[in-house]
């Protein structure tokens, strides 16, 4: 783990339980505002850095899961020239 901090002392050190860490760090739990601020706590920065990390996260995923899907909308601007 980078800074040479395991999952197990984070989560000692944050009082966020071992298991949600876990999660986190395998991409199959979303950071909650309540973790985003005790990251922040810990490391002294954001919780919108933490939120923001999320947010990336989440778009990139949705982005590569559904890209077919979002390569067939027409923006509106398309929609409303003339052929």
């Amino acid at each position: 783990m980078p800074m040479q901090i395991s999952a197990y002392r984070l989560a000692k050190d944050t009082e966020i339980p071992q298991t949600r860490i876990s999660q986190i760090i395998k991409g199959k739990r979303r950071i909650t505002a309540d973790t985003a601020l005790r990251l922040a706590s810990y490391f002294n920065n954001s919780p919108k850095f933490w939120l923001g990390i999320q947010a990336d996260f989440d778009l990139e995923e949705e982005q590569l899961n559904h890209s077919e899907l979002f390569k067939s909308i027409r923006s509106k601007r398309e929609a409303t020239q003339p052929n």
